[in-house]
C-alpha cells in the first residue's frame, strides 16, 4: 500500500506562487508515474501535471508555462511549483500515484485559494 500526503496549499494574491510538495510512503517500489489533479467547486476532476519515474512531464493547456511539476525520487516526494497563479486556479489540488498492479493511490487534497 502506498499513502500519499499533500502540504503548500493556501491562500495567494493573483500574480503569486505556491509549491505543493506531495510525499509517499509504504510500497513505493510500486509507484509508475505521479501527478497532481484539482477540482473546483461544482467541477470535475482534472490533470494539471504528470511526471513519470523517468522524469518526462506533461502539462494541461491552461498551466503550460505557470507550473513545474519535479520528481524527487530519493526523497519519495512530488512537487508542483505554481508561478502566476490565477483566481480560476483555485481549487482542491490532489496528488496521485500510478502503482504497478496496484490501484492508483491518492493524497487527501490540499486547499489552494487564489484572490483576485
Amino acid at each position: 500500500q502506498v499513502q500519499l500526503v499533500e502540504s503548500g496549499g493556501g491562500l495567494v494574491q493573483a500574480g503569486g506562487s505556491l509549491r505543493l510538495s506531495c510525499a509517499a510512503s509504504g510500497s513505493i517500489f510500486r509507484i509508475n508515474a505521479m501527478g497532481w489533479f484539482r477540482q473546483a467547486p461544482g467541477k470535475q476532476r482534472e490533470l494539471v501535471a504528470t511526471v513519470t519515474s523517468g522524469g518526462a512531464t506533461t502539462y494541461t493547456d491552461s498551466v503550460k508555462g505557470r507550473f513545474t511539476i519535479s520528481r524527487d525520487n530519493a526523497k519519495n516526494t512530488v512537487y508542483l511549483q505554481m508561478n502566476s497563479l490565477k483566481p480560476e486556479d483555485t481549487a482542491v489540488y490532489y496528488c496521485k500515484a500510478d502503482l504497478v498492479a496496484r490501484r492508483p493511490a491518492w493524497g487527501q487534497g490540499t486547499q489552494v485559494t487564489v484572490s483576485s
